[in-house]
């Protein structure tokens, strides 16, 4: 197809939107091109002029904008055949404090220019497309990743949802306590019930997520495109290690409880066991991250008496994940009994893998076949709206190179050629799979 994706009217949009963000313009003298801090949490004021601004762009293209209950925003060109499953494509523009402009608009402002190419091309698609940007994909205020996709996939369960607490308030003093999604989307406009948001079956036939590989492996490899597989998805556990403080000369060793050795033995031990589950398999899938410790009283005299941590544990296959954490439970009884401490565990979530269609995924090598364009399959670490999306959808993703796989820091940066070519390559995709 005769598709032109145009390049200097993308990146302009990509840099328009980075200016909406509460952070102060930026520029990082030592790198080649501008750069700018992001920060757009959702329903803010900047969120809402990022969206106000992203339908003026859609309907001044001629396409349709809907919004749903959680502010799920959908851009459709309707087919010729509306009745049909529509195919999809889409990603967030809300940005975590301080992250990058590539992360996740790419997806969303690609798919737009995706359709506007093919649209002036002169395409007709038989399937309706949409370009979806969903809400609340950073867990930034209310605490859980994917928001908008979990409800549109029917994996979260909207009464629950509604409940989830506001977390602004904790970062930003201004804002009002004590209230929970409800009521702020209703503030921000957004009305209904979120039983409603969840898709109905049908309403996607395919779906296609651009972003940036948010990791080194294409970059580092030489390659353009990443053709994504499958999408690991973590599970979340909070432990709490009770022990018996005490001052750091007059407690003897022989009679210490130390929580914080006790936590340590058991960071060492996930790691350990998720280590033996890349071996076992003879792939590099399984990981473990222990990324928060909180040490109690935290003196540097003091004998810890309590720590809290947080335990993320992803992969691609459930079963072996919840081997790893099987184990793992075993070496927390032996720490408890060796250690003469108190180990409790709170389950925070825990997610599916999704796997890709394996008719999109080929539909997508065979376009890079014809473009040119070296590819290679690779499995997502990071989860995507894709994730929830697979649930309601077939789902597949494509990935372009982000420099040294830098994400969520001001100095995020993809090249324009990237961005062209992951966004040419989703039109073509968008194009076959609206026409079957």
């Amino acid at each position: 197809m005769n598709v032109t994706i145009h390049t200097d009217r993308l990146l302009s949009e990509l840099h328009h939107l980075a200016l909406l963000t509460d952070c102060p313009p930026t520029q990082d003298k030592s790198l080649p091109e501008p750069t700018q801090a992001v920060t757009r949490i959702i329903f803010t004021p900047r969120d809402l002029e990022a969206r106000a601004w992203l339908t003026a762009l859609a309907e001044a293209a001629g396409f349709s904008v809907r919004v749903d209950a959680v502010g799920n925003t959908f851009i459709r060109w309707d087919g010729t055949d509306p009745s049909l499953g529509a195919v999809g494509t889409g990603s967030h523009t809300d940005a975590i404090p301080y992250s990058g402009m590539y992360d996740g608009t790419v997806g969303v402002l690609g798919g737009l220019e995706a359709m506007r190419a093919l649209k002036e091309s002169g395409f007709t698609p038989k399937r309706s497309i949409e370009t979806l940007m969903f809400t609340s994909e950073e867990p930034t205020r209310f605490g859980i990743g994917c928001l908008g996709s979990r409800l549109a996939g029917g994996v979260l369960d909207p009464e629950a949802a509604d409940k989830l607490l506001d977390r602004l308030p904790e970062t930003d003093p201004s804002a009002p306590a004590g209230l929970h999604l409800g009521e702020v989307r209703e503030a921000a406009g957004f009305n209904g019930t979120l039983a409603s948001v969840k898709l109905p079956k049908g309403y996607y036939d395919a779906w296609v997520e651009l972003h940036i590989e948010q990791g080194p492996l294409l970059e580092r490899e030489g390659i353009a495109l990443g053709i994504v597989t499958g999408i690991a998805a973590p599970a979340s556990y909070r432990y709490t290690v009770e022990g018996f403080g005490g001052h750091a000369g007059a407690l003897l060793m022989p009679f210490r409880r130390d929580a914080l050795c006790a936590a340590a033995e058991m960071i060492l031990s996930v790691e350990k066991h998720a280590l033996a589950a890349n071996a076992k398999s003879g792939g590099v899938d399984t990981v473990a991250t222990v990324g928060m410790v909180g040490v109690h009283p935290g003196a540097v005299n003091s004998v810890p008496s309590r720590v809290t941590l947080t335990l993320d544990i992803r992969d691609t296959d459930v079963v072996r994940r919840d081997g790893v954490m099987a184990a793992f439970h075993e070496d927390i009884a032996a720490i408890e009994k060796n250690r003469r401490v108190k180990i409790t565990e709170e389950f925070i979530n825990a997610d599916a893998p999704a796997k890709s269609s394996e008719h999109i995924v080929e539909t997508l090598e065979a376009i890079c076949k014809a473009e040119g364009a070296s590819y290679k399959k690779m499995v997502s670490r990071a989860y995507h709206d894709s994730t929830f999306m697979a649930a309601v959808v077939p789902i597949a993703m494509v990935f372009i190179p982000c420099r040294a796989g830098v994400s969520h820091r001001p100095d995020e940066y993809s090249t324009p050629e990237a961005i062209a070519l992951g966004t040419r390559v989703v039109a073509l995709a968008l194009a076959k799979l609206a026409n079957e």
